[in-house]
């Protein structure tokens, strides 16, 4: 991306990515073997799997699953766009600050030891419908950093609606990222609306402590605090 030199690739709009599949295509299904180093390839998906796999029986299991999705409206994809451009047909320069971003957390959690010592890791990096970058980021932890009690899960995870006082950046994050519905009673068109119930099971009941459930997911505390979301639902999600 130059500012006085302009790509007639990149002002291609989706011609760009019909294109750039059309090349991955062509690539993939051609009859050479395709070496390790070509990601995404069979021979390149085999040794990321016996990798992970050899991390899982020298150390043991993850610990900690952690997802990360790239925002479209980051102010480091938004000021770089032109005005007739769409963050959709900009697959480089999406990529591009995901992967700073991805390195900075990257950073945080393992060598700042966000959530302690991490021992190992591995993660994968996936394209959703829309294109978004989306990365799933399995940790797992040294002896004596395990999350091992449910009031350590407490220190790391919260499915409450933070204080809008005290964060308030956060608070607008999760009400605007993370919210779930309306549905049920208050919204039957909804999406996730099957048979009269929302299929995701919300909303999720109330409980004042964490309880940890063998082969299943473990229910979060969510305290009853009176709090809502922006259009004043009667039950947050």
């Amino acid at each position: 991306m130059r500012p006085k030199i302009n790509s007639i690739i990149l002002q291609s709009g989706r011609l760009l990515q019909q294109y750039v599949v059309d090349m991955y295509v062509k690539i993939e299904t051609s009859r050479v073997i395709l070496p390790r180093s070509f990601i995404g390839g069979p021979r390149d998906m085999h040794k990321r799997y016996l990798d992970a796999m050899a991390l899982v029986d020298k150390y043991g299991k993850p610990d900690i699953f952690l997802t990360m999705t790239c925002n479209p409206k980051w102010i480091e994809i938004t000021i770089e766009l032109k005005p007739h451009e769409d963050v959709q047909n900009r697959p480089d320069l999406v990529a591009r600050v995901f992967r700073s971003k991805f390195e900075q957390m990257k950073k945080e959690v393992i060598k700042k030891k966000l959530f302690g010592h991490v021992q190992a890791y591995t993660y994968v990096i996936e394209f959703q419908k829309r294109g978004l970058p989306h990365a799933h980021l399995l940790l797992i932890l040294k002896r004596g950093h395990k999350l091992l009690r449910p009031e350590h899960f407490d220190q790391f995870i919260s499915a409450e609606i933070p204080c809008e006082k005290e964060n308030p950046h956060l608070y607008a994050a999760v009400l605007r990222h993370m919210m779930h519905g309306p549905c049920e009673k208050l919204n039957q068109g909804n999406v996730s609306m099957k048979n009269g119930k929302c299929k995701n099971h919300y909303p999720k009941k109330f409980t004042k402590t964490i309880t940890v459930v063998v082969d299943n997911y473990p229910i979060y505390r969510r305290r009853y605090d009176k709090k809502t979301s922006a259009n004043s639902l009667p039950n947050p999600r």
